[in-house]
């Protein structure tokens, strides 16, 4: 709900238990943050402006306006006026000069929420949410400035994005633009944020919140393995329970900022947005800028309680499609199998094999098309190489299909090799700084996206190959990172530009797909989960979690994950052992357990692995059907963290009418001389009774838990006893069922 008082000039926005308010200021109308948090009643909270503090509003004392400028806490502050701390939006004039101010025009309150132009975003038709827009102005520059905020009825978040458009006379060049600011007061803040490399994403960091700026921030051209668009301030006393959070996670997929600023008055400003190095965008008269959306949780509930709003926010009103709320075939993918040494034939025998098992989908990964027999040659060539498919794509798919399987297939659309057709007949197609050598990674470059006949080129090229068979799967893959920043498609005083225009033309390749195969299943990947993002999640439904299959690597990244993003988005498959990457051993049972929490499905050869292991995947492919529903739809609940206790791992998932739940543990090193271990459920109705059963488990203990039945209120408060695993990487699934 969004309510404006007139008399206290104060915006009111709503969700079901928090409030957000806005204030005007002052005869210039200056448009300040004034609170954001547990649910008020009033509808005025104007005082905690402290404009009746020196050094006042400009009218009552002008001659301290920059003062005033730099305690105010601004709704969303701009750049190069007199607020020292760091702004949102900033721009440099025809005249070569940077500086802006805004302040209040109007405003518009409507049911529902519209979409932004050119971008992935959060959804909700009139009866789901309502959005404020706040038109502000810079008279000086020529710039309107529209401020969008959404407030969901379902769920405790706030969206925010940003329009920018050039209402003067001239040109201006559009420096920096974040989407989303919030200045409070410090109280002592923890900053939470997720950090890692390849093969070992989203690894979650807590740190005290010191004075000046602190941020996360990636300048790839994605959102990156090492830093992630989301940051988090926290109570020192928050944990997975309890306490204050402050949440903001950026629906984009290219480079961004996340940063948190204490300032010399112990206010704190926290911010998001587009990052503005090496950004610079030029806007002529009449035209328009649009911001990318930022999601905004408050909670109350401890790191719990902005896990749910995420979750149900992105479940209901960011996924999109045929997959939005359906199981997903268990897919066996021939990487790790194969490699690039395949045929048909071998293909066939991996798929023959795994029909038999119960696995429900093929995919074909990399080295299909062109001369590309290695990682060095081919990318950009989208076309059957038949030397290794005899008979063609159509034969191959044509014989999967008939022993009952889904086929799938991997693409690598934004790159392009040296050593390809389409490189030598077009040169000036890659993103490179003309003169200068551009740098190789992976022996590739990366095809300048900004140019549409690039565009339309290559996805010519894969709307012809997903034509020419019954394929029903697309893994999209993006394996290095941009540098060298330049574009022969671009006019020099709009090469700053470059950055963003690639994301867009992302964003409009994969709208293309999804709209002109709606029936496709689209999973996206970055060397792994270099852009597992919300942006992403609004093309496809599901996103490679790391190229690192490990059971036990896979504990913290997904982890990390799942912290804002549903289990049913995340990639997740059994793999040989030694593991590829890091050459552990665990039990296949335990792989697939970890497995579950996700996508589910396999990356393998099912022909060579151990017999014991392979008359295990049916079973699994089983516990799959059974829980998946459970698993894609409940509520996620982080009971333990093996990254915290370097022991054990545990997670729960209840269903939204708390009959069923799943309890996941994972023993990761076994203990000697041990009594059993404690372990608190969550979500479950505390009036009712659960039977518990072990649903699989390789050593069964005889004190064990099968098959007793407890109330949810003494699961909840007392816990239940998992006794020791013999040996290390073990796990077990808990069954709860409502009786």
């Amino acid at each position: 709900m969004i309510t404006y008082n007139k008399e206290a000039r104060t915006f009111k926005l709503d969700t079901p238990n928090t409030t957000y308010m806005i204030g005007l200021v002052d005869e210039e109308d200056f448009v300040g943050h004034i609170y954001y948090g547990r649910k008020l009643k009033e509808n005025d909270a104007q005082y905690l402006l402290r404009t009746e503090e020196a050094p006042y509003v400009p009218s009552k004392n002008n001659r301290e306006r920059c003062s005033f400028y730099d305690c105010f806490p601004f709704e969303y502050p701009s750049d190069g006026i007199g607020d020292y701390r760091e702004g949102c939006i900033n721009v440099r004039t025809a005249s070569g000069h940077a500086g802006c101010m805004l302040t209040y025009v109007s405003h518009e309150i409507m049911e529902g929420k519209p979409a932004l132009e050119g971008l992935p975003a959060t959804f909700g038709a009139a009866d789901e949410c309502a959005t404020l827009k706040l038109i502000c102005e810079d008279k000086y520059v020529g710039m309107q400035v529209e401020l969008l905020y959404t407030v969901f009825y379902d769920t405790d978040v706030i969206t925010r994005s940003v329009r920018v458009t050039n209402t003067g006379a001239q040109h201006f060049f559009l420096t920096k633009v974040y989407s989303a600011c919030i200045d409070m007061d410090n109280r002592n803040f923890d900053m939470v944020s997720m950090h890692g490399s390849w093969a070992r994403e989203r690894h979650i960091q807590r740190k005290t919140l010191g004075y000046g700026l602190q941020n996360v921030s990636s300048i790839r051209g994605v959102s990156s393995h090492q830093d992630h668009p989301f940051l988090a301030l926290v109570d020192k006393s928050t944990t997975q329970e309890q306490g204050e959070v402050y949440a903001m996670n950026f629906v984009y997929s290219g480079n961004f900022r996340a940063q948190a600023e204490v300032s010399q008055f112990d206010y704190v400003r926290m911010s998001m947005g587009i990052h503005p190095e090496n950004f610079c965008w030029k806007l002529d008269c009449g035209e328009s800028f649009q911001a990318p959306e930022v999601v905004m949780v408050y909670t109350d509930k401890g790191f719990d309680g902005m896990t749910a709003a995420f979750h149900r926010l992105y479940r209901k009103h960011l996924i999109r499609g045929e997959y939005k709320d359906k199981k997903r075939p268990v897919l066996i993918n021939n990487w790790e199998a194969t490699y690039f040494d395949f045929d048909t034939e071998k293909l066939l025998s991996i798929a023959r094999e795994a029909a038999k098992l119960g696995i429900e989908m093929f995919v074909l990964d990399d080295g299909w098309f062109g001369r590309r027999n290695g990682d060095n040659c081919a990318l950009g060539d989208w076309q059957v190489n038949e030397t290794k498919l005899k008979g063609g794509l159509k034969y191959l798919v044509d014989e999967i299909n008939q022993l009952g399987m889904k086929f799938g297939i991997w693409f690598e659309p934004e790159m392009i090799s040296a050593d390809s057709d389409l490189y030598r007949a077009h040169p000036d197609w890659t993103i490179a700084i003309p003169g200068r050598p551009a740098s190789e990674a992976r022996q590739q470059f990366v095809l300048d996206l900004s140019r549409q006949e690039v565009v339309d080129c290559i996805y010519g090229q894969m709307a012809s190959v997903l034509r020419s068979a019954n394929v029903e799967y697309v893994k999209w893959d993006m394996n290095r990172h941009l540098c060298d920043l330049g574009s022969y498609g671009l006019a020099d005083d709009r090469q700053g530009e470059l950055f963003h225009r690639y994301v867009l033309a992302l964003y409009q390749m994969q709208d293309r797909l999804t709209k002109d195969f709606p029936h496709l299943l689209l999973e996206n990947c970055s060397s792994g989960g270099a852009r597992f993002d919300p942006g992403m999640l609004y093309y496809s439904p599901q996103i490679w979690c790391s190229d690192d299959t490990d059971a036990i690597e896979r504990l913290a990244i997904q982890e990390g994950t799942a912290l804002l993003y549903p289990l049913s988005t995340i990639g997740a498959h059994v793999s040989d052992c030694p593991n590829h990457i890091v050459g552990r051993v665990t039990p296949f049972e335990t792989r697939g357990i970890v497995a579950l929490a996700g996508t589910f499905g396999y990356e393998l050869d099912v022909t060579k692995i151990p017999q014991a292991d392979r008359e295990r995947i049916p079973a699994q492919v089983a516990m799959y059907h059974q829980y998946n529903d459970l698993v894609r739809e409940g509520d996620y609940y982080r009971i333990a963290s093996y990254s915290q206790n370097h022991e054990y791992d545990c997670w729960q998932v209840v269903s939204a009418d708390q009959s069923q739940s799943l309890v996941t543990y994972v023993q990761v090193l076994s203990r000697a001389n041990v009594k059993s271990r404690c372990i608190r459920l969550k979500g479950l109705a505390e009036d009712r009774y659960y039977k518990v059963e072990t649903t699989s488990v390789e050593f069964v203990e005889e004190d064990s838990i099968e098959a007793k039945v407890y109330s949810g209120d003494t699961l909840m408060k007392a816990g239940l006893l998992i006794s020791e695993l013999r040996g290390d990487f073990r796990a077990r699934l808990i069954s709860l069922t409502g009786v």
